[in-house]
């Protein structure tokens, strides 16, 4: 790892991560959203207006590399700092020292925080900036009744326990998150600690609170990010899908004679055509060997591999071959055999209906369900954020993550299944369909 300075910078966000933990191993390389802890961290500094600068301070290279595909700089940290006794002060020092100036403001993130508003930390750099604080943490406003034990047994902490008071009558407390300190760097190289002269706290949405220490904490995290995640345009050089439970509903329907049916979405097959006309190139990688995948795949215009066991190393020979970073690549999944190509893509996608180990893995959860148009919500985002008239983040209005597209199917989902003019059946029995 290398270090090289930058222009001066007024505002520095600092990012300690080191490669041990204990509680969580490989904490920081974990992903919440698909996508690892210290490049969401990365991605929340390098996102707020008033950052100049994001340094990433680890001993481990894997972190390192996460943290550079976010456009943040590597400082090595040093052995000495990297250890269990570490603090994280001695890491934002090592920085500060061998910076090639003092900048005005630091700012501390710490990665075990996955959902940080950069828009939470471009108002607590005014706070300071403006003179009204020397140092702004952020927290959530409690009102909680905390107790310790005591060898007589427990008594109350923040509260006189022989009476309960409304919560609307106690005073509110303030919890810290964790997730960022923003200090005049000046006062903390001199101090040496994060709290000095006056202090402002920077209350947070409690959504975007949660700081994953345990195992159980980063399950949470990964269950509320398709909540708490804002919606994404999806910017990649490749769009890779698997085929059943994707392009269709994972129903097989079987006739009379034992053949069988599946159904796909013209509206799907028409959002592969305008990623196709964009220069994207689409590939089908799927497990199943029925000569249905190819036809459709034909009837699509696109590559396939089938009968595929090992999805990551058959994505990873792909993308070599066809000079695709993999970072830069989109999988479409539903269900558990998707996950080892889901782990190594830039963008892990889920149809709405996938396997909720799926949806936890993914980086984004579809609005839509498999064969009733998740690709085509995928080819919409793809080709929206390749749109020269496509707002800047944090501007222009709310994306829902619906797409134009939508599907007129209307169906009783206890006793019929209707197909519409939008969607076409493949016979598995038959090669190709006219």
């Amino acid at each position: 790892m290398t270090y090289t300075p930058s222009p001066r910078a007024s505002v520095v966000a600092v990012i300690p991560a080191r490669g041990g933990s204990k509680g969580v191993p490989g904490k920081n390389l974990r992903r919440v959203g698909g996508v690892p802890l210290v490049a969401r961290a990365a991605a929340s500094a390098r996102s707020a207006k008033r950052i100049d600068r994001v340094i990433v301070s680890t001993d481990d290279q894997a972190i390192a590399a996460a943290a550079k595909s976010e456009g943040a700089d590597i400082m090595a940290r040093p052995a000495k700092l990297s250890g269990d006794t570490a603090s994280s002060e001695s890491a934002l020092l090592n920085v500060l020292e061998r910076l090639d100036h003092t900048p005005d403001i630091i700012v501390f993130l710490q990665a075990t925080s996955p959902f940080i508003d950069p828009a939470d930390l471009d108002r607590a750099i005014h706070r300071v900036q403006s003179g009204e604080c020397d140092v702004v943490f952020s927290a959530i406003e409690t009102h909680a009744f905390l107790w310790r034990l005591t060898d007589t047994g427990a008594e109350g902490v923040n509260h006189d326990h022989t009476f309960r008071a409304r919560r609307q009558d106690r005073e509110a407390h303030y919890q810290e998150t964790g997730a960022f300190y923003v200090m005049r760097a000046a006062g903390f190289r001199d101090e040496k600690y994060r709290f000095f002269g006056t202090v402002g706290v920077a209350l947070t949405d409690e959504r975007r609170s949660i700081e994953i220490d345990t195992a159980p904490q980063l399950e949470l995290a990964s269950a509320i990010a398709p909540i708490v995640d804002p919606s994404h345009d999806i910017d990649v050089d490749a769009v890779v899908t698997d085929f059943d439970g994707v392009h269709t509903d994972d129903t097989v329907v079987i006739g009379a004679d034992g053949s069988e049916f599946v159904t796909t979405n013209r509206s799907d097959g028409l959002g592969v055509a305008r990623l196709r006309d964009a220069g994207i190139p689409v590939l089908i990688l799927s497990r199943e060997r029925h000569p249905v995948v190819a036809a459709r795949g034909r009837k699509l215009g696109v590559e396939v591999l089938q009968g595929v066991d090992d999805k990551a190393t058959a994505l990873t020979d792909w993308a070599e071959r066809n000079g695709i970073d993999l970072a830069r690549l989109a999988y479409l999944g539903n269900d558990v055999n998707d996950l080892p190509a889901l782990e190594i893509a830039g963008w892990p996608v889920a149809v709405a209906d996938a396997n909720p180990a799926v949806m936890t893995a993914a980086r984004v959860v579809l609005a839509h369900a498999g064969g009733h148009g998740a690709v085509r919500e995928l080819a919409d985002r793809v080709l929206r954020s390749r749109s020269p008239r496509r707002a800047s983040p944090g501007t222009g209005p709310v994306d829902t993550g619906i797409p134009i597209s939508t599907d007129p199917r209307t169906t009783d989902p206890i006793t019929t299944r209707t197909t519409t003019s939008e969607e076409q059946s493949w016979p598995l029995s038959l090669a190709e369909k006219p």
